[in-house]
């Protein structure tokens, strides 16, 4: 059987079986729309309702007030690329072909959650940074469950917030007068002329997507590529946060380099606004969960420092690292009449989860093999009472939480640590010696997790 035949005969198992209304549906009801944002290294502590006090993001913090804050949920590595195959597969580092930032493109057995939403009857649309594929493979998203996709395709050229290409359908549209850098270093990625600023025409497109849908549910994933520098155009010019202007931080007594950052979340939360406003005009908020995260913890690349700003509030760590600050982001859900407004969800869950929760609002058998599971019952104010552990590995790193307790392995052949993060949520005090046979078993469940 060729593996295009075998991805075929998942799809029709998994979702023909099914009211194509979804589980629990009544006739004439929609299924729940799904939207998710996906920001680019954006720490635990940059937004206002998670503990940021140098800067406001007002948007975020009022789609928090109107919902959920998760404050023990994690991406799904520490990096880029295995934290998106993580999202869209369903599965840990331990599971995922990669677990670091080499190249990988899908192939035709994998199985992601927007395919299935849209044998399932979605509409499947989205921008951003995309990472799994270029045009010419079979990795591109319209390949690979989705009707509509602006953005960049590969993930280097992405640290450029004003190239010349971004692609529609794989199809290259032009940003007219950006002109790419020949500057030694620059690797294609910076611009000596710039007109047009990728973030606005993504999210223009993003609007226009929304506003053709007609009846059918959808599925839409915003992957922003802000707040992530520009490393090479840091290196080039000295400054990789790039932003049109710097707004109300202008004539702060800040380096240009953060003036950017705060400039960049100001449009970030901004164009959060502008999506919540959205849904609720076209009457589509109680029938839509928003579920807004990050891929992974704060940089500090392109001129910009994660400590400037206390980017990782009040966690060890930040991006490449698997302490918390690494690996634990800020999270929001959003859903009207679902959710209880003002609400904390502090039951610990990962982007592996996102996969069966989305299975269960469409209606969706979740495919076997999964390490996921949904979040359905905690948007809906219930807990799991089975604890079960969470499991990420990165370049020699290894982590595993079960509960409250986390043990760590910081690099290639260093000894575990453990910490217990309810006591200790900034991985200060290691009580690996005191609780042997915690940590054995939590060494245990890292051991289990890996497959090859």
């Amino acid at each position: 059987m060729t593996t295009s035949l075998f991805r075929a005969l998942v799809l029709c198992l998994v979702v023909l079986p099914n009211n194509p209304r979804g589980h629990g549906v009544a006739a004439g009801e929609q299924p729940t729309n799904i939207v998710i944002v996906v920001a680019d290294d954006l720490g635990y502590g940059d937004l206002s309702c998670f503990g940021q006090s140098q800067f406001a993001t007002p948007e975020l913090d009022r789609l928090a007030a109107e919902g959920a804050r998760l404050t023990d949920f994690y991406s799904g590595a520490t990096v880029c690329r295995p934290s998106r195959l993580a999202l869209w597969t369903g599965q840990h580092t331990g599971h995922t072909a990669i677990s670091a930032n080499e190249a990988y493109t899908f192939q035709p057995e994998d199985v992601l959650f927007p395919e299935l939403l849209n044998a399932s009857g979605y509409s499947v649309g989205g921008i951003g940074k995309w990472a799994m594929g270029r045009p010419e493979t079979s990795g591109r998203p319209t390949l690979n469950g989705f009707d509509f996709w602006m953005g960049f395709l590969d993930q280097g050229a992405a640290h450029n917030y004003y190239p010349e290409v971004l692609y529609r359908n794989g199809e290259p549209v032009r940003l007219e007068g950006n002109v790419l850098s020949t500057a030694e270093g620059s690797r294609g990625r910076v611009a000596q002329k710039r007109e047009v600023y990728a973030h606005d025409v993504m999210t223009d497109a993003l609007f226009d997507y929304l506003d053709s849908l007609g009846s059918e549910p959808f599925l839409i994933h915003a992957h922003w590529t802000i707040p992530h520098a520009n490393n090479e155009g840091g290196r080039v010019t000295g400054n990789g946060m790039e932003i049109p202007d710097y707004g109300a931080f202008a004539d702060r007594d800040w380096p240009d380099t953060e003036k950017g950052f705060a400039a960049m979340l100001a449009r970030l939360d901004r164009d959060i606004g502008r999506l919540r406003d959205t849904l609720l005009r076209r009457g589509l908020a109680e029938n839509t969960l928003l579920l807004f995260t990050s891929d992974n913890g704060p940089h500090s690349e392109g001129g910009h420092t994660h400590e400037f700003f206390d980017s990782n509030g009040p966690l060890r760590g930040f991006k490449r690292d698997l302490y918390e600050g690494g690996i634990r982001v800020p999270t929001i859900a959003w859903w009207p009449g679902i959710i209880e407004s003002g609400s904390v969800i502090d039951e610990p869950y990962a982007f592996w989860d996102i996969f069966p929760t989305a299975c269960e609002l469409a209606g969706v058998d979740v495919p076997a093999g999964l390490d996921g599971r949904s979040m359905v019952s905690a948007f809906r104010g219930e807990r799991n009472k089975e604890e079960r552990p969470l499991y990420w590995r990165y370049r020699g790193q290894e982590a595993v939480r079960l509960g409250s307790w986390k043990a760590i392995r910081p690099s290639e052949g260093a000894p575990w640590e453990l910490y217990d993060l309810a006591a200790d949520v900034g991985e200060v005090n290691d009580v690996a010696g005191t609780f042997p046979d915690r940590l054995r078993a939590l060494q245990a469940h890292a051991a289990a997790a890996v497959r090859d």
